[in-house]
């Protein structure tokens, strides 16, 4: 090799690891979607088909990504040239999905940002509606007059929500009125660029070091609140909601499919994550056992924080006088405006919304600079001998951090949450990840092989996984991924805002060509590597099927076709 090129590296110990999957898979899907899903899909049913999801998708594509990353020790694109060149479109579409992640969900931590600056305030801006930004309709819940107010009429709006509206993001009348950029977001969106590339900018080095608080802070915070929350008057009611048995609600397709997406979207499976914070353990890690203990800690965490949540809008519902479902929001709503609003009629107001808000920081953090370094990752060990020089890691990462800033100036405008949530509903999340879950486990369960995996598995740990996972690999995992694909296509509603903005036509056609542009990578990708080959079809088809890294081979091996990659490529791509 190259003097000049620098190693790849890795993990400086296996808690680093696993503190880094941790913060990864453990994110604001876990406090802000999992509780409302459960209460909105009937409660401790919602279990059910939830639990399903994690043992014959969840668990075995968690697996699947890891041991893959561990093996190849490459990232989330080149592995797929070692294991199935002709799936090599799953690793360009799972990249593409994370680099509009990374548009996307740093937003969402500069406005937490800005609750939590708002936070040491002697009063809470979204407590009372003495402000300039609030309107007649507001109403204050500090008083048992309001209250009572806002019992009898419905056209009025609490102050948290126009704080929310108003103050936050000067919302426009749609997504066709831009208006000028939010400069305090500005600035909150600058800070936060700048943790998270300081974060990452040294690669495992760096990361490494910063999980250690990132990936454990938010759990004492999370500890603090389940414990004021359910202190509180109103709790036990809360809680009631939250898991409350409705057994008629499984036979409703929409549960089983929103269970599906919880799965797939908070396990982080399909995109390449995985697969890349795997590519840095030693070879003989026993990845086996972290994967159930991570899987394990991803759901825990779900079902407590559901405890947290609930507990406090149990709390909020018995101070209005109102029930459960009136107050249970989920998403922005939940984080920005129910949960606000339920901490300034605490004592001590200022105190628990700094907790709140500072757990949600570092949980959508941990989340952020971790698939920053799976983006630089993947794009580095595509270019190894151009991008793993001196210094030219930190110059990329600066010029990926500002293309991905600038990019994202338009979601911080006065129309910039419509632009929001269209990349979010449309480019992210849904049907994108389940078509890439589907094709990824027919590439590896039939093409590259479920008895090859579980020998290179044997290899690497000493163990000898159950046939279960096989079953999965094989028939279980593609099968359900494709019919959640095919219903969530069936069921697909257009994106809405506040159950009252419609977007317009070409908002939609915008939504589904985000959409389209990662899953016609994978067919994309493997039409094109069959025309460029020479020899017929059948020939050309065997080739890119046979993975350059096979079961027989030794460490040493392994090790030399890394140092030499793209020699040892080159020739295979172009038989």
């Amino acid at each position: 090799m190259d003097p000049e090129v620098e190693e790849r590296g890795h993990w400086g110990s296996k808690v680093e690891f696993l503190l880094a999957v941790a913060g990864n898979v453990v994110g604001l899907g876990n406090v802000w979607r999992f509780p409302y899903l459960c209460y909105k899909n009937g409660g401790g049913v919602f279990l059910v088909p939830y639990l399903v999801f994690v043992v014959t998708c969840g668990v075995p594509l968690f697996l699947l990504e890891t041991v893959i990353g561990q093996y190849t020790q490459e990232g989330s694109v080149t592995c797929w040239r070692k294991l199935c060149p002709l799936a090599e479109g799953i690793g360009y579409g799972g990249l593409l999905i994370l680099l509009y992640s990374c548009m996307t969900y740093i937003i969402i931590l500069a406005w937490a940002l800005f609750y939590l600056v708002f936070s040491f305030s002697s009063e809470l801006p979204w407590a009372s509606c003495n402000n300039y930004w609030n309107t007649d309709e507001c109403v204050d819940f500090s008083t048992a007059n309001e209250t009572i107010r806002w019992t009898n009429r419905t056209n009025l709006t609490s102050a948290a929500t126009e704080f929310w509206e108003r103050r936050v993001l000067a919302i426009s009348g749609g997504i066709e009125e831009l208006g000028g950029i939010r400069w305090e977001v500005l600035l909150c969106l600058i800070t936060m660029w700048v943790i998270c590339y300081f974060c990452i900018w040294k690669g495992v080095k760096s990361t490494g070091k910063v999980v250690y608080f990132t990936a454990t802070f938010p759990y004492v915070m999370l500890i603090i609140l389940l414990i004021r929350g359910l202190s509180l008057p109103g709790a036990f009611e809360g809680v009631v909601f939250y898991l409350l048995p409705d057994p008629s609600r499984l036979t409703d397709s929409q549960v089983w499919m929103e269970a599906g997406a919880q799965i797939f979207f908070s396990y982080s499976v399909g995109v390449g994550n995985l697969a890349v914070l795997g590519s840095y353990n030693t070879y003989n890690n026993n990845c086996y056992r972290d994967c159930l203990w991570l899987c394990l800690l991803n759901s825990a965490t779900s079902i407590i924080a559901g405890f947290a949540v609930f507990s406090v809008l149990g709390f909020m519902a018995h101070e209005q006088g109102v029930s459960v479902e009136e107050v249970a929001e989920s998403g922005p709503g939940l984080a920005f405006i129910a949960y606000p609003q339920a901490v300034a009629m605490m004592p001590l107001p200022q105190l628990w919304s700094i907790c709140f808000f500072v757990m949600l920081i570092l949980l959508g953090l941990d989340t952020h600079f971790v698939v920053m370094e799976v983006v630089m990752t993947s794009i580095i060990d595509m270019f190894p001998r151009v991008m793993r020089r001196a210094g030219r890691r930190e110059r990329f990462l600066l010029l990926f951090c500002l293309i991905c800033f600038i990019s994202q100036l338009i979601m911080i405008t006065e129309g910039g949450m419509y632009v929001f949530q269209l990349f979010d509903y449309y480019a992210c999340n849904g049907v994108c990840i389940l078509f890439l879950c589907m094709f990824e486990a027919l590439a590896l369960g039939w093409v590259f092989g479920a008895e090859r995996l579980y020998s290179i598995i044997k290899d690497m740990t000493g163990v000898r996984l159950n046939s279960y996972f096989k079953i999965c690999w094989l028939y279980l995992t593609p099968l359900i991924s494709m019919g959640s694909f095919i219903c969530s296509l069936i069921e697909y509603q257009p994106l809405t805002f506040n159950r009252w903005y419609v977007y317009p036509s070409w908002s939609y056609v915008l939504g589904w060509v985000l959409a389209l542009s990662s899953i016609l990578l994978v067919p994309g990708w493997a039409f094109y590597k069959l025309c460029a080959g020479t020899g017929t079809l059948g020939q050309r088809l065997q080739c890119l099927c046979q993975p350059v890294l096979d079961n027989s081979s030794t460490q040493t091996q392994r090790t030399e076709l890394q140092t030499v990659g793209a020699e040892v490529l080159k020739p295979f791509m172009t038989k």
